[in-house]
């Protein structure tokens, strides 16, 4: 194990976000990813052979056996790269599609890429490269970016907004002044699509629309109603200031699900990527039902990669089945078919 000493700064706090997301209480406790709004009409006469039902679906250009993103995580240290090396084996078995923690700290450290560096074990997936927006602000250019997603050999390049952690965050970087132009420099700069999320406090649709317009090719919400990354800064603070500033924030951000609702309706053809607080496959069916195409998970895969891969392999296949038997209680033998159903309503 990595002594905390011979650590950077970046390094640290990626060990400490582990830490604190897997032991401490740091999810949303008031507010909900809004999927409980929502109900599925059961079918009883589906019509269908099980065996039939197709949730393989496409993405920005690759095919995925599940509509599942293994959503960005971690990298960096010696416990990260063990996270990841777990993760990828799984992402390759059952073809899923793997977001690589934030690579800033390959920037400034470039030997230890190999703690993020999983493309070896997976030839075939849609895998993203990430890094925070707001660092374009603090000296990074498209260069950089480029290097990472090629160091990575990665599909894509995620950028992530985290205005409220970076607020809370003892070292957080808080410029984010003119960044929306800069983002669109960098999408026409970039040989590979670039995807915008959020860390957990959702992307409302006007500033979808925004985004869009500046060349984003797909949009993970990354809603409010998992871990609240205001709190797990808080946890991590030794400043007063900022750990009572984390509390209050706790619960600030805009459901998945309203998040997923808004863009799809107003933009019915941007690939979208629900995630935040998402933690069954029943769950997935809701977002994929409305609008979302892929459906991103980062604490059940942390908790499960803490224990093993077999671990993981339980929890994709009951996932898996989980979305199947919507499909089958539905009457929709894949997919596209459910999202054109009108299987799901809203129950205010």
């Amino acid at each position: 194990m990595n002594n905390q000493n011979n650590l950077t700064e970046t390094q640290a706090r990626k060990d400490d976000h582990i830490r604190i997301c897997l032991d401490e209480k740091v999810q949303f406790n008031q507010v909900k990813n809004g999927l409980d709004k929502y109900t599925f009409t059961h079918c009883c006469l589906p019509e269908l052979d099980y065996k039939n039902i197709d949730i393989s679906t496409q993405f920005i250009g690759k095919k995925l056996d599940s509509p599942l993103l293994i959503s960005s995580m971690t990298g960096g240290t010696e416990n990260a790269q063990l996270i990841n090396q777990r993760l990828a084996i799984i992402a390759q078995k059952y073809r899923l599609a793997m977001g690589i923690g934030s690579g800033r700290v390959i920037i400034e450290k470039p030997d230890i890429a190999k703690t993020f560096q999983v493309r070896w074990q997976t030839p075939d997936i849609l895998l993203l490269a990430n890094i925070g927006a707001v660092q374009l602000n603090y000296g990074y250019t498209w260069r950089e970016c480029l290097k990472l997603v090629e160091i990575l050999e990665a599909d894509a390049l995620i950028l992530h907004l985290n205005p409220l952690q970076e607020c809370i965050q003892p070292e957080g970087d808080t410029n984010f002044q003119d960044l929306l132009a800069k983002i669109g420099v960098l999408c026409e700069k970039m040989p590979v699509p670039v995807m915008v999320k959020e860390v957990g406090n959702g992307i409302s649709a006007v500033m979808a629309e925004k985004l869009i317009n500046m060349g984003v090719k797909a949009i993970d919400v990354a809603g409010a109603g998992g871990t609240s990354w205001a709190m797990v800064e808080s946890e991590r603070s030794d400043n007063k200031l900022k750990r009572e500033l984390g509390k209050t924030f706790a619960n600030w951000g805009i459901p998945t699900a309203h998040c997923i609702a808004d863009i799809a309706k107003k933009y019915p053809n941007i690939p979208l990527i629900a995630s935040g607080g998402i933690r069954n496959g029943l769950e997935v069916a809701k977002l994929l039902a409305l609008g979302a195409d892929v459906v991103g998970l980062a604490y059940p895969f942390l908790k499960a990669a803490m224990v093993s891969v077999e671990a993981l392999e339980e929890l994709v296949e009951l996932l898996n089945e989980e979305i199947k038997t919507v499909l089958f209680c539905t009457g929709n033998e894949n997919i596209n078919t459910l999202q054109k159903s009108d299987s799901l309503t809203f129950q205010p």
